[in-house]
């Protein structure tokens, strides 16, 4: 049996909107699992049900084994971090750690311990006797996270908690969150829209989108192969390259034929290749520059990220994205041709837009 399941779980308020549509959802003992998607996708939502503070309007929350749809928040054993800090303003760091242990009635030096050790974790030892308008925001983001894990609940739910921080708080944020997860094994479920965030974090990934889940797997599953046309777009930076076109048989084998005409492309998936109108997709770091290529392309512009370049064409297939080490060194408007990595290709019904 599932550490934590969601049994056909819905939401639907009282003007009729359905904000999440019967989650199915298992996650087991110690994992990291990041709920993954735009905003308004119901990921939050299905947080704040699990959480208990939104009333499920169907469907069971599953806590090692008990129904804890009806309990109240405070007896689900859950640790909370929101995206605002929500710290007490009259209460110092210590104090605002603290503070969910007094309130369980913990021995004063069983608090005073366990804030002490959280705090040194988290480098926050010298702030402790500091009240949080006189703190970053990070370092109040810190103490939000630290009040969460010093009670050491059964769950950590965390709702997009490095929203409001800049890139370098973020990834130090991120790499603490992952740290003390790794080393408690307390199982976390995390919100986020960022997709790095997500692929970087999770043990798995959950990708929801209209109240539903599109995708559930691992980080690298989830990129490399996205289950409808929804992950591939939304996946990545930039998404997925999307090509119309159709599966046609040649003899024994199959081969991918752009609408256009333009583009025909051998493909070696076998016998899941069946004939057919598709969307073909590859991502960015699998189009690579070829003289002999078949794809013909005109530069319209390129993007320094540093550590590499993306390269965005117009082609008679549509704009492709094609990622580099570096600049092609070419002028805007210049030709080259590119070819594919028949091995990286992924194949979606056009109808269903579901993964072949």
């Amino acid at each position: 049996m599932s550490f934590l399941s969601l049994e056909r779980l819905q939401k639907t308020y009282g003007d009729g909107t359905i904000a999440v549509r019967d989650i199915e959802l298992s996650i087991e003992s110690g994992e990291l699992v990041v709920l993954l998607g735009p905003s308004g996708c119901g990921k939050t939502t299905t947080l704040r049900m699990i959480a208990g503070l939104e009333r499920a309007t169907s469907g069971t929350v599953r806590l090692a084994g008990s129904d804890i749809t009806q309990l109240s928040p405070a007896r689900r054993d859950v640790g909370m971090v929101f995206q605002f800090y929500a710290l007490y303003p009259h209460l110092t760091v210590r104090e605002n750690i603290g503070f969910p242990l007094r309130a369980a009635r913990a021995p004063a030096a069983e608090v005073q311990r366990r804030v002490d050790a959280v705090a040194a974790r988290m480098e926050l030892g010298p702030l402790l006797a500091s009240y949080p308008r006189q703190l970053s925001g990070g370092d109040q983001q810190k103490v939000a996270l630290a009040r969460a894990i010093v009670r050491h609940p059964a769950v950590y739910l965390m709702d997009e908690p490095l929203g409001t921080l800049d890139a370098d708080q973020r990834l130090e944020m991120r790499e603490l969150i992952r740290a003390h997860q790794l080393l408690s094994r307390v199982t976390t479920i995390y919100v986020t829209h960022d997709q790095e965030e997500a692929l970087s974090l999770a043990d798995r990934v959950v990708v929801m989108d209209g109240g539903r889940i599109r995708q559930v797997g691992a980080p690298g599953d989830v990129y490399d192969r996205p289950a409808d046309l929804f992950v591939a777009r939304f996946v990545g930076s930039p998404g997925m390259n999307l090509i119309q076109g159709e599966v046609v048989r040649r003899g024994t084998g199959v081969a991918f034929v752009s609408a256009t005409g333009a583009v025909e492309l051998e493909l070696p998936l076998g016998s899941q290749a069946s004939a057919g109108s598709v969307t073909l997709g590859v991502r960015c770091e699998h189009i690579h520059e070829d003289a002999a290529g078949p794809i013909a392309g005109r530069l319209l512009m390129e993007e320094y990220l540093g550590n590499a370049c993306n390269v965005h064409l117009e082609t008679a297939v549509g704009r492709l994205v094609m990622r580099t080490a570096q600049s092609t060194g070419y002028a805007r408007g210049s030709g080259l041709r590119v070819r594919l990595d028949p091995s990286q290709l992924s194949l979606f019904d056009s109808a269903s837009g579901e993964r072949r």
